[in-house]
């Protein structure tokens, strides 16, 4: 195994494990959202701009995971552009 190929790898474990970091975050902001609706609509209005930005801040990072699984190969390309095999 290369150089290039070890780290196409270890962009993709990283991936997953932002996916998998990230993923308590964006439960706990949906259960915070449905527990405020549950409060009642006045509540909401008030409280879910918060729950909302939790909800978009959590999501940051697990859109960044998705994107280093999937383009990992692109990734290590720009990293090793330099390079000679």
């Amino acid at each position: 195994m290369n150089s290039k190929q070890l780290a196409n790898v270890l962009i993709k474990i990283l991936g997953l494990s932002m996916c998998a970091h990230s993923l308590t975050s964006v439960f706990i902001a949906i259960i915070g959202a449905l527990r405020i609706g549950e409060a009642g609509f006045q509540s909401m209005a008030r409280s879910s701009p918060a729950y909302l930005t939790t909800l978009i801040l959590a999501l940051i990072p697990f859109a960044i995971g998705v994107y280093f699984i999937l383009q990992s190969h692109q990734v290590t390309d720009k990293l090793f552009q330099n390079e000679a095999e």
